[in-house]
């Protein structure tokens, strides 16, 4: 019984060590464009520190990683939440949305965040929760936001 175990244990730093040599491509780009989005949405300076604290590591195509984000499997795990987030809201991508789309987003954002699932849970473990200060920010921006992208789609034929 005791040498199944050792074999087992053996096997299992065998597969741990050798997971270490495949890293997924970082999110980094030279030119990480969410002035367009942070202008276009006139975020407040305050809006920018809670985007920029809370939401651009998983939501632009710049993420800060952490030390422990050199580690496998932390390293996929972490990646598959970068590319899920940039799959359903992509901040660095906000000049190519419709309209439309930029008012969808805002609304999910709106209600991700009501909701309280947005940042996810794993994100806050070490990044830390949103007040209800830096949720009511969020959401009153956006809610004017969306009213700013109202009055372009009027003035826009």
């Amino acid at each position: 019984m005791k040498r199944i175990i050792k074999k087992i244990a053996l096997l299992l730093l065998v597969v741990l060590i050798g997971m270490q040599f495949y890293r997924p491509d970082k999110n980094s780009s030279e030119y990480n464009n969410v002035s367009n989005f942070e202008t276009q949405t006139q975020a407040s300076n305050e809006v920018k520190t809670i985007l920029e604290n809370k939401c651009y590591d998983c939501h632009s195509n710049n993420t800060n990683y952490p030390w422990y984000a050199q580690i496998s499997p932390v390293s996929l795990l972490i990646n598959d939440h970068i590319v899920d987030g940039k799959k359903h809201l992509n901040l660095s991508a906000w000049s190519d949305y419709t309209l439309k789309k930029k008012d969808h987003k805002l609304d999910e954002l709106i209600e991700e965040v009501e909701e309280g699932h947005m940042p996810e849970d794993a994100y806050t473990l070490i990044h830390g929760k949103l007040t209800s200060q830096e949720k009511e920010q969020l959401i009153n921006w956006a809610k004017q936001a969306r009213e700013l992208l109202k009055v372009k789609t009027e003035v826009t034929p």
